[in-house]
């Protein structure tokens, strides 16, 4: 009996076996998202493959019934639609991952989201604005003589005047800083709408008052860093003593918390400043020149003018 002849691969056909498991970790990596983003996915699929492994049901590949089940199941829970939205990206980026058809595409799955948003209503609860003399005070309360009274000034200050995320503040390294006689401009390497790295930057601008100008609370934090390099914002030891670890944006959120009252969050500083800027008379360009976000309707949605006689036409009427 013949054999057929064993033909090694060919050192192209190699070459590209190793292409393939590289585009594969692009894509990967191009799917998974912001890290904040995907920390939330992870808890979420974890909760959808626990329940259908308590009702009997296979999460990968997810049938429309399965999903219609699970998302309904949620809402009898009392969730908000906005995290029912965000348990079906999760479920649909697992499957994308694994190249399969998501159940979210369907049409009559589309139809019982539109149908629990309608009852449920789809407005979501947003971090308040503060006003600004309420900020001045605060900041201007804390004490800047001991390191962490030093630190939270930065936050506060660095948060509402560059409009910062709290992941962006936490991820700043010093590095990051450039001054000049004009100011301070922060080099973004990343951010939640700039996953790709493009070059972005945030401009600080001096306060007339020293107690409340980021920059100069700034540079006496980095002398009492002593270094050049590493993470802008860390973390304290008992006593008050430096450390170089990294302020995780949960901690930086705590801070915030424990300076202007606990029904504001980090969030509040970056809400804080667009309706500020606005009340003040900036434009949906200026504002989006710091906040980087990229329509005017995102500035419009994190506008906290919620009293109806604030920056309200009425008044310009000239009756």
């Amino acid at each position: 009996m013949s054999t057929v002849p064993v033909v090694p691969p060919s050192p192209a056909s190699t070459s590209l076996a190793h292409l393939a498991e590289q585009t594969a970790r692009y894509v990967e990596a191009g799917l998974q998202g912001a890290p904040n983003t995907a920390r939330a996915y992870a808890g979420d699929w974890r909760r959808f493959t626990a329940w259908c492994t308590e009702h009997g049901q296979v999460a990968l590949p997810a049938s429309v019934d399965t999903l219609a089940g699970f998302v309904t199941h949620l809402a009898e829970a009392g969730k908000k639609v906005a995290t029912i939205q965000r348990h079906c990206a999760a479920i649909s980026k697992a499957h994308a991952l694994r190249d399969l058809a998501s159940p979210t595409d369907d049409k009559k799955f589309k139809v019982l989201l539109e149908g629990i948003s309608r009852v449920k209503g789809t407005r979501q609860k947003q971090a308040p604005a503060f006003s600004l003399a309420n900020f001045k005070r605060t900041v201007k309360h804390i004490d800047a003589s001991t390191p962490g009274g030093l630190r939270d000034r930065v936050i506060l200050l660095l948060g509402f005047t560059g409009a910062f995320r709290r992941s962006e503040l936490s991820a700043l390294d010093l590095e990051d800083l450039t001054f000049s006689d004009d100011g301070l401009t922060i080099d973004l390497k990343r951010s939640k709408t700039n996953q790709l790295g493009e070059a972005e930057e945030k401009a600080i601008f001096y306060s007339p008052d020293p107690s409340l100008c980021p920059i100069r609370t700034l540079q006496a934090w980095m002398r009492m860093l002593g270094r050049t390099a590493g993470p802008v914002l860390v973390s304290l030891r008992k006593g008050g003593r430096l450390t170089e670890r990294r302020l995780t944006d949960v901690h930086l959120n705590k801070i915030v918390q424990r300076h202007l009252g606990p029904k504001f969050t980090a969030h509040s500083l970056r809400a804080s400043f667009v309706t500020v800027a606005k009340l003040n008379g900036a434009d949906d360009s200026e504002v989006m020149n710091q906040t980087k976000h990229k329509t005017s309707s995102m500035i419009r949605r994190y506008t906290r003018l919620d009293n109806v006689r604030q920056h309200n036409a009425a008044q310009k009427l000239g009756l």
